[in-house]
């Protein structure tokens, strides 16, 4: 993550179509390949995939300009009632550059101003595991209380990893709505458009966040049906959708 932000590593992650990630994602391999190549903007439908992700940085820096700067943000809807502060952060417009897919805004909150509540809507998975139903709850940026469905003692054997794992790395919206669906591979879900995630752990020091530990768990929660995000009391999010 140093050299990632002192940009003295190059990096790109991507994924070639497989039986096996096909199978995760419950679909046949030419149905899998279809959803890939679309998600990747590398498809039949894409005549310049690099001018599309062009495109799609010229329009997430609005978003990221719009939001950049401020200090509050709070997320309401049937699965989460959290605030936090982004004030001195920065955000990152991921388009192309070291994810394809890609489609997301992201940054690492301040650490201790998490408050509230979230239940995640997708199943959570890190190495190999898949923990299912979580809800985490947050005092002072610092998870305080968590459950879950499935594979709750693992959750908690994470989350005492060190002094760093209950505490959020990354605050990030995705911004891809060719990901519709969920496929068990992170690469893709964390950016499904409408949806917003959160990463217990490690945070990116591009992005301000000081927090530092061994894991970086990113959660996904769906924000598509009665649900907004305000930014210093203005709504900039509803239904999983910008407004402004």
């Amino acid at each position: 993550m140093r050299r990632g932000a002192d940009k003295t590593l190059r990096w790109m992650s991507t994924l070639f179509p497989t039986n096996a990630y096909a199978m995760e994602a419950e679909m046949g391999l030419s149905e899998y390949e279809d959803f890939v190549y679309a998600a990747l903007h590398a498809d039949d439908h894409t005549p310049d995939p690099v001018a599309h992700w062009q495109k799609i940085e010229k329009e997430q820096q609005r978003i990221v300009d719009r939001i950049e700067g401020h200090d509050q943000v709070l997320l309401r809807g049937p699965n989460v009632d959290l605030s936090l502060s982004i004030k001195e952060r920065t955000f990152r417009n991921a388009s192309g550059q070291h994810n394809l897919p890609d489609g997301e805004i992201y940054t690492g909150p301040v650490e201790d101003s998490a408050n509230g509540w979230v239940h995640y809507t997708y199943p959570a998975i890190y190495q190999g595991r898949s923990v299912e139903g979580i809800e985490l709850t947050f005092e002072a940026g610092k998870v305080v209380k968590a459950n879950a469905k499935r594979n709750e003692e693992f959750l908690l054997h994470m989350l005492d990893t060190d002094a760093g794992a209950r505490y959020l790395g990354e605050f990030a919206i995705g911004t891809n709505f060719e990901i519709d669906r969920f496929t068990r591979n992170i690469l893709f879900d964390e950016k499904i458009g409408g949806s917003f995630h959160m990463a217990l752990g490690a945070g990116y020091p591009e992005t301000g966040s000081q927090n530092k530990s061994i894991i970086h768990w990113d959660m996904i929660c769906d924000m598509r049906q009665d649900a907004e995000i305000r930014v210093d009391g203005e709504v900039v999010y509803r239904d999983g959708q910008f407004v402004f």
